[in-house]
């Protein structure tokens, strides 16, 4: 790599080598490039770096990420530019092997506007310096080993629009103080690390407020994942340009809020995994967005356009449906799905659910639901899978679920059902597939058991 020809073209602005076969060290000639004003060496096998750039002072974007790279984060931040005029507005060091703590001062790198460092192996807290960062407007430290808590000063960079400390060691609390001035984020990945989550539920997190009145499909899976406790936030039946709400395996407690039903484009619901009781909100009737009669705005609705990136960053395309785990990626967008199920829930199932008859997946199990089935269920033609299992259900097995063209999967088990079970159609079938179905409900009789 340092005998190739290019390292004489002084005059470059712009050099982009990535994922070429180039290997070894970069040229010692890089140091006297100083048109370059765009670096991509990005997957090309470096391994080391003593390679300066501190008199790049044209320099705007600098991508050494999946390099290999070994060294100690201070040294390799120490070889960037060092300029009177700061013009280094990028730098990507992701998926490399660089380890040492970072830097508290970093005062030449003051007009970065993205800098990543994921996937190393950084160890220590994140500096305090990381507030005088102030036009950053993406911050991506996951997937290393830091540790210690979250320096209130993130709160100072108003820029941010993306933020990701998800894949650490992070402990402590995470307050309102952290948020004070975020109010033009929109990513925020913070899962896989020990924090707590300590706002108020009436609070508004500024960035929440944003994503209302941002016209695309947001989820807020990764925000308050493995994080909350306590009641459901308020400001939820805000977020009236919801889709995707996964607020699974925290330690919510409490009612599900009638508000809930504020959210008519919800078409995802995943409250499972907490510790919620009271009844099943009738009211959740009114969402729009899971009837046949709801009409798809495709710009919102689907994965029109890019939406790669939010699906990685949050993912949300992992469902608990028809006894398994799947991952359905962008599918995500026509799965219409509630799932309450682990939880403490109480009462009966509200007949008004049937309104909604655009649901793919129904999960009410392990809970402490009791009374019939209601027989509207079968006016759910859309309906593939349903797991009323574990609970307290009594009387018979509605004739109407025969109704159910689609379903491919059924688990009443563990119940108080009685009575002779209903036959015919979709439900012949079912039971050769997945024959522990009835298991568990002493009362029933007649075939196939």
């Amino acid at each position: 790599m340092a005998r190739s020809w290019f390292w004489n073209l002084t005059g470059l602005q712009h050099l982009y080598l990535a994922e070429t076969q180039l290997y070894g060290q970069a040229s010692d000639a890089l140091a006297h490039m100083t048109s370059l004003q765009v670096l991509d060496l990005s997957s090309i096998n470096m391994v080391m770096m003593t390679t300066s750039f501190r008199n790049l002072c044209n320099m705007r974007i600098l991508d050494l990420s999946a390099c290999q790279i070994v060294g100690n984060i201070k040294d390799i931040v120490g070889r960037m530019p060092q300029c009177p005029l700061k013009k280094l507005q990028e730098l990507h060091l992701g998926y490399n092997n660089i380890s040492g703590i970072m830097p508290n001062r970093t005062a030449h790198l003051s007009s970065l506007v993205v800098l990543d460092i994921s996937g190393n192996n950084l160890s220590g807290g994140i500096p305090r310096g990381v507030g005088l960062l102030s036009s950053l407007s993406s911050l991506d430290l996951s997937s290393n080993y830091l540790s210690g808590p979250v320096p209130s000063e993130i709160g100072m960079l108003g820029n941010l629009t993306m933020m990701d400390l998800g894949g650490n060691n992070l402990s402590g609390d995470f307050t309102e103080e952290h948020f004070t001035s975020l109010t033009r984020l929109k990513d925020l990945g913070l899962s896989g690390n020990s924090l707590r989550i300590t706002v108020g539920t009436d609070w508004i997190p500024p960035f929440v407020s944003s994503m209302v009145s941002v016209p695309r499909g947001h989820s807020l899976d990764g925000y308050i994942k493995h994080s909350f406790s306590g009641r459901l936030p308020l400001w939820i039946r805000d977020l009236v340009e919801l889709r995707f709400l996964r607020l699974s395996q925290n330690m919510f407690f409490g009612e599900i809020t009638a508000t809930i039903s504020n959210l008519s484009r919800l078409h995802h619901l995943n409250l499972a995994g907490n510790g919620l009781s009271g009844a099943i909100p009738w009211h959740l009737s009114n969402v729009t967005a899971m009837t046949r009669k709801y009409v798809k705005d495709y710009k919102v609705d689907s994965n029109y356009g890019d939406y790669s990136t939010v699906i990685r960053t949050y993912n949300f395309s992992s469902v608990v449906i028809k006894g398994h785990q799947l991952d359905y990626g962008i599918g995500i967008w026509d799965l219409v799905s509630i799932d309450l199920s682990f939880n403490q829930l109480t009462g009966r199932i509200p007949e008004e659910i049937a309104a909604l008859d655009g649901l793919i997946n129904l999960n009410l199990s392990w809970n402490q639901l009791s009374g019939k089935i209601p027989n509207k269920l079968g006016a759910l033609h859309a309906l593939e899978s349903l797991d009323l299992s574990r609970n307290m259900l009594s009387g018979g097995i509605p004739p109407s679920l025969s109704d159910l063209n689609y379903l491919s999967y059924m688990d009443l088990s563990d119940n108080n059902l009685t009575g002779r079970i209903t036959s015919g159609r979709q439900l012949d079938t079912l039971y050769t597939e997945e024959p522990s179905m009835y298991s568990g409900n002493s009362g029933l009789c007649g075939p196939p058991l």
